[in-house]
């Protein structure tokens, strides 16, 4: 659910809990950790759990227990890259309409605070580090590279989505790498279908800020390709959706996992198809709807397994 604020569209959701029943000393950081937008967390943790659903089988009980602490870093992580991201960029959000009212441009936070806090919810994710083997937690920690560059990469280039697709769907290879203690090509190529679906909700995403970017002078996929969204968006369907089939075909998935990717086909293929690029809350929508083929994926990689 969106709301409006007297400056114009935002993504901030007044109704949501963190907003309405936490002290009203720690909702900006609430909101730094983006609690009040619960999507990202989504689409950072159904990666890892499609990591973990494909190397546990058939041990489906163990699978329970792994999605559940993967569930926890997702939520910790992906509150600390946004906290880092909001302190790298405070000074661009400051000037696009939907996100001046941020706590850091609007003034709520300090910036020795939200690093604090950013440090605090790092710890909590370091916690879950310790409950992975060796081999998982060393993958785990290469992706910090990316979470540390990807908010400057708007300065220098067109293409940030492409770090962050890389950053966000790391979990692919984290949850395998949990379950099983390696890495096999079908992890690979789940991992980098992920990273083409980034390019399609994040593209979609950036569509919002279109105006602003090209005033700030800052890049996006969203920028590079406005003059043929649709085309583009279709490349990135097509890209992730062969990687998806791949990966299935390299671990041996049944044809129920192909009958589910039928399914997320259809989905994205009504993404694009009803997109309205110049309409923000429409551009927000279908963002959130990408919700829906992650846990789609995560029920074909299970289903897969099973038949």
């Amino acid at each position: 659910m969106t709301a409006e604020r007297t400056t114009g569209f935002t993504d901030i959701n007044q109704q949501h809990w963190s907003l309405r029943y936490l002290p009203p000393w720690a909702r900006p950081y609430g909101r730094l950790a983006r609690w009040d937008r619960p999507i990202g967390i989504w689409l950072l943790m159904y990666p890892c759990w499609w990591g973990a659903a494909l190397g546990a089988a058939p041990e489906w009980a163990r699978l329970i227990g792994w999605m559940a602490l993967l569930a926890l870093g997702a939520l910790a992580m992906r509150g600390a890259g946004c906290t880092w991201n909001d302190i790298v960029d405070r000074k661009v959000d400051a000037r696009v309409e939907r996100t001046r009212g941020r706590p850091l441009p609007a003034g709520e936070v300090t910036l020795r605070n939200a690093l604090i806090w950013m440090v605090l919810q790092s710890l909590v994710g370091a916690a879950i580090l310790f409950k992975l083997n060796k081999f998982a937690g060393g993958v785990a920690l290469l992706s910090l590279v990316l979470v540390f560059v990807y908010p400057t990469m708007k300065r220098f280039t067109y293409w940030p989505q492409v770090v962050l697709g890389l950053a966000f769907n790391w979990g692919a290879l984290v949850g395998y790498a949990a379950v099983t203690g390696t890495l096999s090509w079908a992890a690979l190529a789940l991992y980098g279908g992920g990273v083409a679906w980034t390019l399609i909700y994040d593209t979609i995403y950036a569509m919002q800020d279109q105006r602003d970017d090209a005033i700030i002078g800052v890049g996006s996929t969203a920028r590079r390709f406005a003059d043929a969204p649709r085309r583009w968006l279709s490349l990135f369907v097509a890209l992730a959706l062969l990687a998806w089939a791949s990966a299935g075909y390299l671990a041996h998935l049944g044809p129920s996992y192909f009958g589910v990717l039928l399914v997320i086909a259809l989905h994205f293929g009504w993404q694009v198809a009803t997109l309205k690029p110049h309409d923000p809350a429409d551009c927000l929508a279908k963002f959130k709807a990408n919700a829906q083929v992650g846990i789609l994926l995560t029920v074909a990689v299970i289903a897969g397994h099973i038949g």
